[in-house]
């Protein structure tokens, strides 16, 4: 965001910028609500931010390594605390069945997929989960795959959520941003 004269330009979902005065509400639904010499008050979706300059409302987390570089979280599968590693080389987010089954996963629909782990190829059910969050970051609607022999010890968060992320890796820290 920049303050131009007697409005402000805003980058809106990444795509458009859009220079508006106060009062007035973009084609996206971002409303200038005030102007100040520091920042300005908008508000999106009934949610009123007070945004200094080079701001943003996009969500980040940031993440620190394990002792093993590993980035491990705590997810909310379909609103059920998971724990999770953070994997770019996994596809789909990647379950077991048990904890798929705990985070209320419906198997109506599902298919099955062979995958290709690095252990090799398996069978696996293809579903779609409800949401998936991690700290603020929340996405909807997101595709895994259920091992049925309950082999992962832990919940790998593939690119089918990671995908809808800017990833930034800077020593030990991880940070992702919501894409808007």
């Amino acid at each position: 965001m920049s303050i131009t004269g007697s409005g402000v330009e805003v980058l809106v979902n990444n795509s458009a910028v859009r220079t508006l005065r106060p009062g007035e509400t973009s084609p996206e639904g971002v409303k200038l609500i005030d102007l100040g010499t520091g920042g300005a008050l908008i508000e999106v979706d009934g949610r009123r931010w007070l945004m200094p300059l080079g701001s943003s409302t996009a969500s980040t987390l940031v993440l620190e390594a394990d002792e093993r570089g590993h980035f491990i979280v705590t997810a909310a599968i379909n609103g059920v605390p998971v724990r999770a590693l953070v994997d770019t080389g996994a596809s789909a987010i990647a379950m077991n069945l048990s904890e798929a089954r705990r985070a209320g996963v419906g198997l109506a629909g599902a298919r099955r997929v062979r995958i290709f782990t690095a252990s090799g190829p398996r069978e696996a059910l293809l579903v779609q989960l409800a949401s998936v969050q991690v700290g603020e970051i929340v996405i909807y609607d997101v595709e895994a795959t259920l091992s049925e022999r309950d082999e992962l010890p832990i919940t790998l968060l593939g690119m089918s959520f990671l995908k809808h992320l800017d990833m930034y890796r800077s020593g030990a820290s991880l940070t992702l941003t919501r894409r808007q």
